[in-house]
Formats: C-alpha cells, structure tokens, sequence
C-alpha cells in the first residue's frame, strides 16, 4: 500500500497536476494537450471516450484508437522567506512520462463502446532546505483511472453518453525537521482503488455548431496504509514518542463540470469551454490511525485535522484547429485556470496559484488509418506571497512562491480500422 499521506498532498496540492487547478490533470491526449484543455464539444477520436463519450455516437463507423506518451517537465518552485534568508529555498526539479490510451468501438445499432486509461491527477514536490523539508520532504501522488463509456444516439442531433471511472492511487508523504533543530519526521505511505462516475450530452442543433455538457462525479480516493511517526522529547518533560502502523485518509478527487461550445467555419473549428471544479469539497485533511498515538507533539503535528477550506474554481479555455492541408491538422489553445488554494492554508507541499496555460500542436496523416502528431503545453502559475508562520504553526511559508510552472510534450500514434 502508498501512502496515506499520498493523500495528504493531493488534497493539498497539486500533483503532478501540471495544467490545472489542484492536483486535477485534464490533459490526457494529443489534442487535449494542443489545445489546452479546450476539447469536448469538439472531441471526435478514440479520446471522446474519455472527454465527450456522448460525441461517440456521431462519430464516423469504425473502431479507433490513441495511444500518446506525454513528458512533464516541472522546474524548481523558488521560496524567499519575509524574514529569514536562511529559510529560502527552491524545490527539486521533477519529470515523468504519462502514458495514455483510448478507444471507441464500431456502431453496435444506436449504441457506441469506449475505454480510456488515463492520468487524471497527480503531483510530485521536493524540497531539500530544512525550513521547506519540515513539512514537504517529499509529496508524491500517483493516480490511474480506467473509464469504460457507453453512448446511444437518441436523434441525429442529439446524443448521450455515461461511464464509470475506476480509479486507483498510490503516494507517500515525508516530512523532517531535524535540518532546524527538531527531531520530528513523519514517513507514510498508502494507495486505494476507488469508483465513480461521468455523464455526457451533444446536441447539434445546426451542422456547424455543437453544444455539450460533461459531469464527473467527485471521487473519494479512501487512501489507507502505514505511517512511522517520530517526536523526540522537545519539552523535556516526555512530550516524544514514535509510532508505526496503520493509518488512513479520505481525500476528494473533485467533480467537475463542463460546457463547451464548437463551431465548425470549414476549414478551421474554434471550441469555448467552461469548466468549474468543485474544490469546496475539501474541507481538511485528517488522518486516522489503527494505533494509539500518546505523544502531545504527534499528535498536534500529525493527528490534529488540518484545515484547506479550498474553494470551487473555474477555467476558461479556447482551442482553435486548423485543416492546413489534406494531412496537415494544426492546433492552439489558451486558457485560464484558477486556483482553489486560499492564502491562508497554502503550504509547501502544493505552492499552487492562478494559472495562464498556451499551447500548440500538430497531426499529420499517414494514410486513410493511420496519424501521428506531437503537441506543447505551457503553464505558468502566477508568483505568490503569503503570511502563514505563526507561534503554533512554525514551518508555514511567510513568503514569496514564484517561478512554479510545468511543461508538457506529448507524442501520439492514431489508428482507424
């Protein structure tokens, strides 16, 4: 099992999350990627399994399918401390590659089948300089969803989907005050499988313009698995003590919303989406244990709820897609991601803030059944001062966060058959 504080930091942060607000990743597929996330109304290949299932159904017959390795670069977050240089720092650079798959079936009468493996969450932060490393030694999440959809074509102008969402999570959460005088260090890990659900509605009222609305039910990721805690006597009068056992943590993969606009001028498709994630439901992060823990300090810094009070956020985004030539699709997209972190329970397992995504891409058939394309994201979070150190909570940032920021380069391989 992964970590339970695996949890901790998604709800915390934003994983590998790249792209958007939190620790959501919506990029999960060439185009997706190209145009910033400004992709259901318009969604047409294997990947509407998993962005729009509903546009499935008017899709061309035939099976499809995507696979897309994606390479996410996060450079180091840089952290200057109000008062003390000495607390500066800056995060460990990170990088990983995210494979990704979709499917969509032939016509089976009104119905249409689809699969999607995907990465729709995640984060990774490091921090070496001791003030930072007291609470975000290491914060990594790893999370998998499998989603099977189905759509059925009511009408030739309107279409519904749904599926169900599998989704499996694994992460490890350390934390290590020694650098500043304290031994206190906290070292868990946990995973989880857990279920939900999307829903999806298309409706084309002329041939040119699509409309859709896509739901994904919040997923509860009920994260358990083992934790080693240690507290030397800080106090002198036996406040320390360790434990190592079971442990547990409930956090929110949130639901989310989407309405998208997509209209077609021949040549060139131009999408509008709206999306509003539903980050209010985490509340805090709290932590339950199997064992006793007896220690004041432990349980002040490891046991006591933590409060997030985040907040719903919304993004707005716009794709543009071009037919270049016969073979040559172009791509672009912008968008504009809030953040649901408030300043004051930001912390250094997740320095999220407003984000401006710009990306770009490309697919160039290979023949009647077979693409290729490649495609560029670029997210820069906007710089960040907080004041959130005080008597009883010693190890928060008061300072300045900047330079957080991710890159992503995705390349793909497209079949019909």
């Amino acid at each position: 099992m992964t970590n339970v504080t695996k949890v901790a930091v998604a709800l915390g942060l934003s994983a590998i999350t790249l792209s958007a607000s939190g620790y959501r990743i919506p990029e999960q597929s060439l185009n997706s990627v190209a145009l910033s996330g400004a992709y259901a109304a318009g969604a047409n290949g294997a990947d509407a399994s998993y962005y729009n299932p509903a546009n499935m159904a008017f899709m061309e017959d035939g099976a499809s399918l995507e696979s897309a390795l994606t390479y996410i670069n996060l450079p180091s977050v840089k952290y200057s401390d109000k008062q003390n240089s000495l607390y500066d720092g800056q995060s460990k650079k990170e990088q990983f590659i995210v494979p990704t798959f979709h499917y969509v079936s032939p016509k089976q009468g009104n119905f249409r089948y689809g699969l999607s493996l995907v990465a729709p969450a995640g984060l990774s932060k490091r921090w070496d300089n001791a003030y930072a490393k007291a609470t975000a030694k290491e914060f990594t999440l790893k999370v998998f969803e499998l989603n099977p959809t189905i759509s059925y074509l009511v009408s030739d102008k309107f279409a519904i989907g749904l599926g169900l969402r599998a989704v499996y999570s694994d992460g490890i959460v350390k934390s290590d005050a020694t650098g500043l005088g304290s031994p206190l260090s906290r070292d868990m890990e946990g995973d989880s499988i857990d279920f939900g659900y999307n829903l999806a509605l298309s409706y084309k009222p002329i041939p040119e313009l699509t409309l859709a609305t896509t739901y994904r039910s919040k997923v509860d990721l009920t994260i358990e698995g083992n934790a080693k805690l240690y507290s030397a006597d800080l106090l002198g009068v036996g406040t320390g003590g360790s434990y190592d056992g079971g442990a547990s943590v409930t956090i929110p993969l949130p639901a989310s919303l989407t309405l998208a606009a997509n209209y077609d001028f021949g040549k060139t498709n131009v999408e509008f989406v709206y999306e509003r994630t539903y980050w209010s439901s985490y509340k805090d992060l709290d932590f339950d244990y199997t064992g006793t823990i007896t220690s004041p300090i432990l349980i002040g810094y490891f046991d006591n709820p933590k409060s997030k009070d985040w907040k719903d956020a919304n993004a707005y985004r716009i794709g543009i897609t071009h037919q270049y030539s016969e073979n040559l699709k172009l791509m672009a997209g912008y968008s504009y991601d809030e953040t649901p972190a408030p300043d004051s329970t930001l912390g250094f397992e997740l320095p999220d803030s407003d984000a401006q995504l710009y990306s770009c891409g490309f697919e160039y058939k290979l023949s009647d059944t077979m693409s290729v394309g490649m495609a560029y994201l670029f997210d820069k979070k906007k710089e960040r001062t907080v004041d959130n150190r005080t008597i009883t909570n010693q190890t928060a940032p008061s300072g300045t966060l900047k330079d957080s920021e991710a890159h992503l380069l995705t390349a793909a391989f497209k079949y019909k058959f």
